[in-house]
């Protein structure tokens, strides 16, 4: 691929925020990526722009990166990568921002895809069968998604239907179910919509789980799909002086450890993200010990979808599932890394959005390609609806 053109562009985000855009123009392709904004982002994530300030980023991307893309021929996506940490040699791509960089290098993964004529999740599996991931849909809102939600962050539910089109309609199915709920219960306020399209009400956590619980119970009856319930505790949000901070408790970590561990194997929980500060390895290795055989705990904050952090994870014993965010890393071949080591490991692999999203459907391509046993994707807004409907495209052609 000989880039004829690249070029970047500011467009909206689910919040209505400006996120980036990336366009490259080959001779016979082309290949775009739109990255998403996080509001929940870990410490040690890549920072998003240069200063903070997407408008840098732009100026840098202009002064700086299209100079050295422009007519330049990749043959791998490893090229185009290598190139971008060439102009950035910092841990965190503070130089060029790390939306821009997963941008132009997700933007060429595609054009390269391009190239050989194939969409882009088969040009990555080549040879090799399609399996579907299982959708992880986010159903009650809190923490730094919805203000006077609940303390934990997300509550979710996960379909195995025989298709993806079964799996996320039953999703969307516990999602109906729980507002004709939330609006029994709560008959004098409106029941509204966080950033990513779950419900928001002033419930204790408990309560919350609860709700969720008995809701995921009754579409399950009704449908006959197996149907679980989730959470992510985004913990790291409410840890405060040591404690664990929630409207009506205050836990330490230990007490935090046994709550959670209680919590998922009183509702059978399929998958329990960031139960603890993103600083407390040991204490992840505590609560995967305790929920081996039980849940799956997926680390998100404490691994960033960086390998180095993933590593020590590992060596800890730290989780036993990852959350994979490309734009937490900056480039594919970064993450490609971590999703690699994480099969390797036999760690649970989940594909998952930011909170402002966009329609852009290119993470639905790469969790297929690189089988992602699970996508965390919401469950209903356009933004969201845009990696579903890929997803059953593409379940629909590979007949999986």
């Amino acid at each position: 691929m000989k880039v004829k053109k690249i070029s970047i562009r500011k467009v909206l985000d689910s919040r209505g925020k400006f996120t980036v855009e990336v366009d490259i123009y080959s001779e016979s392709t082309f290949g775009r990526f739109t990255s998403p904004s996080g509001a929940s982002k870990g410490k040690f994530e890549a920072k998003d722009y240069p200063r903070n300030s997407i408008d840098e980023g732009v100026k840098v991307f202009n002064t700086t990166v299209a100079p050295k893309f422009d007519g330049k021929e990749f043959r791998e996506i490893s090229e185009v990568d290598s190139l971008l940490h060439e102009l950035d040699d910092t841990s965190d791509f503070s130089k060029l921002g790390g939306n821009i960089a997963i941008a132009v290098s997700l933007a060429s993964l595609n054009a390269l895809a391009g190239e050989h004529n194939v969409p882009l999740y088969r040009y990555l599996l080549k040879d090799a069968k399609a399996v579907m991931p299982k959708p992880v849909s986010n159903i009650i809102g809190g923490g730094k998604h919805a203000i006077g939600g609940t303390t934990m962050q997300e509550f979710m539910s996960v379909a195995f239907g025989k298709t993806f089109a079964e799996s996320i309609s039953s999703n969307v199915r516990v999602h109906e179910k729980v507002r004709e709920k939330l609006i029994a219960k709560f008959t004098n306020i409106p029941i509204g919509l966080g950033d990513e399209k779950a419900w928001v009400a002033p419930l204790p956590d408990t309560d919350a789980l609860q709700v969720l619980a008995d809701a995921v119970k009754e579409v399950s009856d009704q449908t006959g799909v197996k149907i679980l319930p989730a959470i992510d505790v985004a913990a790291s949000s409410f840890y405060k002086g040591n404690s664990y901070v929630y409207k009506d408790r205050s836990l330490s970590s230990e007490e935090q450890i046994n709550f959670i561990a209680d919590l998922a194997k009183k509702y059978k929980l399929c998958l329990v993200e960031d139960p603890l500060d993103e600083n407390d390895y040991e204490g992840h290795a505590k609560i995967t010990k305790i929920l081996k055989n039980e849940s799956v705990v997926v680390g998100d904050d404490i691994f960033v979808t960086n390998k180095a952090r993933f590593e020590k994870g590992i060596a800890s014993g730290a989780c036993n599932g990852i959350l994979i965010k490309p734009n937490q890393i900056g480039t594919f071949t970064d993450m490609l890394d971590t999703v690699k080591l994480a099969k390797k490991s036999k760690y649970t692999t989940v594909m998952s959005h930011r909170s402002g999203e966009t329609e852009d459907n290119t993470i639905s391509h790469l969790a297929v390609g690189l089988g992602m046993d699970y996508v965390k994707y919401g469950t209903i807004g356009g933004e969201r609806t845009a990696k579903h409907n890929e997803l059953i495209r593409i379940g629909e052609a590979e007949n999986a």
